[in-house]
């Protein structure tokens, strides 16, 4: 791939293709079976198979010359994707002002060629230099037979998704400095996943915040989350932002979803419903700890004891019979492997050891019918009413009124019950206190929202589940992941099963005197395999 005179034969016939400054800067269109700039002509054969070396250099070398001299048509005849890569090229050169673009490769890695781009960005007589790596690869065109760069908006720039694109200009809000509770400043560098929450901030509340635009070359978003920002033309002044979380907490919740893939985690007060803690560990940089919608498992069966509790179905030292297997409705609910029966099993101990069949054959009882787990979610707990106002985007969770299987289902944290970190954090914040209140990152006072409400619980039932959990950290399916946390403490293991996924969702949620916390790992095990340490960990920096 160097530079100067090059020659390709071409059906016979040499073409002389001259080099200039910068990589690809010579056109070896007629090489590539009908690329932007010529044809290899009927006769040529077929080919098939993977992209071989000299087929990689020539397609990357085509489309980074083109994209490098702002020829967005050109390169992006090079794809396997025309029309959307000739949409997001376009806007490299225009909307982003991105010019004097020199690329430069690496060494490729099989059909992947790295490559590091510089260029300059300017608008109104300013300008910064732009910097930054990015990969592509080739592969074989499955009509055509081309070897073609395989079309991701990631060959742009490695943080560009689908349907986002560059713009520079003032920046829609102006910038912020989020501090914690204490004052001190939260920024994405040292706290990675708050990204995405500091960009929504900053949406939200910039014009709040009392701060100036600046001038930036940012992402825009095809989804409705705020830009994000990539280089600073000019600055504006930032305007401080205030939000209740724990810089000590939340570095704290930052290492431990580091130890497993997809994890989630949020962080509270339950005396306050403040967020001290909101971390994500996603490749899609998706707020899962807010706005996951999956299924809770086990730790559903905090909601579904408070209701067999309320509604006078059994209590705390009550009847709940732990056996094999329960029918509900021609479908047959099972136990976690190696659970041991236990006909006389009470509440408390069918609670600490998670005893599915239990809960199941307990819903069967009068007065409890389809819809009571719902009116128990919704009314005691605050979920499921779509009207949290946190201070950036959330799930409130979903709890449906289900008839036939489902409704057992649902009463064990399956079924068509959907749940987040943030919404099981507010959950065990309301079983421990017996109210409810809504969690929320920045305060109200600012922007004059009405946060949501709910009566919560009865005193007795408050106290008969955060007894039950206090167990399950000591005695049942908590104990190994709370071991070593001292002060008050308690908990709930869960496990969901996903359709497809060999491995069940890991979750865990649990307590530590003023603070409650709840996580999430996708296909991380049972609950205390991989939500267990995460909430742990938290719950030792913030309890």
């Amino acid at each position: 791939m160097g530079k100067g005179v090059k020659v390709a034969v071409v059906g016979g016939a040499f073409a002389v293709m001259i080099g200039g400054a910068g990589y690809g800067a010579y056109n070896i269109v007629s090489a590539l079976d009908g690329g932007g700039g010529g044809s290899a002509g009927a006769a040529e054969t077929r080919r098939s198979g993977p992209p071989d070396k000299e087929e990689v250099r020539e397609t990357a070398d085509a489309f980074l010359g083109a994209w490098e001299k702002g020829q967005a048509a050109e390169a992006a005849s090079y794809t396997n994707n025309a029309a959307d890569a000739g949409v997001l090229l376009t806007a490299y050169g225009e909307e982003a002002r991105i010019a004097r673009v020199d690329i430069t490769p690496g060494v490729p890695r099989g059909a992947t060629v790295p490559f590091t781009v510089k260029a300059t960005v300017s608008l109104d007589g300013v300008s910064e230099p732009l910097r930054y790596t990015s990969a592509l690869t080739v592969v074989r065109g499955q009509t055509t037979g081309r070897a073609l760069v395989d079309w991701e908006p990631s060959v742009v720039h490695p943080d560009l998704r689908d349907g986002d694109t560059l713009v520079t200009g003032e920046s829609a809000q102006p910038p912020i400095e989020a501090v914690d509770r204490d004052g001190t400043v939260l920024t994405r560098e040292k706290y990675p996943s708050l990204g995405p929450v500091l960009d929504t901030l900053r949406e939200k509340y910039g014009d709040k915040a009392g701060g100036s635009p600046a001038v930036e070359l940012s992402i825009r978003h095809a989804t409705d989350e705020a830009d994000t920002p990539l280089l600073t033309l000019a600055e504006g002044e930032p305007g401080k932002l205030r939000t209740t979380l724990s810089a000590e907490v939340q570095a704290a919740a930052e290492k431990a979803v580091q130890a497993y893939p997809e994890s989630s985690v949020v962080a509270l007060k339950p005396s306050t419903g403040e967020v001290l803690a909101v971390a994500n560990n996603r490749d899609d940089g998706f707020n899962a700890a807010f706005q996951g919608q999956v299924a809770p498992g086990s730790t559903m069966k905090i909601i579904t004891a408070a209701m067999l509790i309320d509604y006078g179905v059994t209590s705390m030292n009550g009847p709940a019979p732990c056996t094999d297997t329960a029918t509900w409705q021609s479908q047959t609910f099972e136990n976690l492997t190696g659970m041991e029966p236990n006909e006389g099993a009470t509440l408390a101990n069918s609670f600490l050891r998670s005893c599915n069949t239990a809960f199941i054959k307990l819903i069967d009882e009068k007065p409890v019918d389809d819809a009571s787990l719902t009116r128990e979610a919704q009314e005691r707990f605050g979920l499921g009413r779509d009207d949290w106002k946190t201070g950036i985007a959330s799930f409130d969770g979903s709890v449906p009124a289900s008839g036939g299987p489902d409704r057992a289902a649902n009463a064990i944290g399956q079924g068509q019950v959907q749940m987040n970190p943030l919404n099981m954090a507010s959950v065990t914040a309301t079983a421990v206190t017996g109210a409810f209140r809504q969690p929320y990152l920045v305060s109200p006072e600012l922007d004059g929202r009405q946060l949501a409400q709910a009566k919560g619980l009865p005193s007795e039932t408050s106290a008969q589940l955060k007894e039950m959990m206090r167990l399950t950290a000591t005695q049942g399916t908590a104990q190994q992941a709370m071991s070593g946390l001292g002060g008050d403490i308690g908990a709930k293991t869960g496990s969901a099963e996903v359709d497809g996924n060999a491995t069940s969702d890991s979750w865990f949620t649990g307590f530590r005197n003023d603070v409650a916390a709840a996580a999430m790992a996708q296909q991380g095990g049972h609950g205390g395999d991989a939500a267990g340490p995460i909430v742990a960990a938290v719950l030792r920096a913030g309890g």
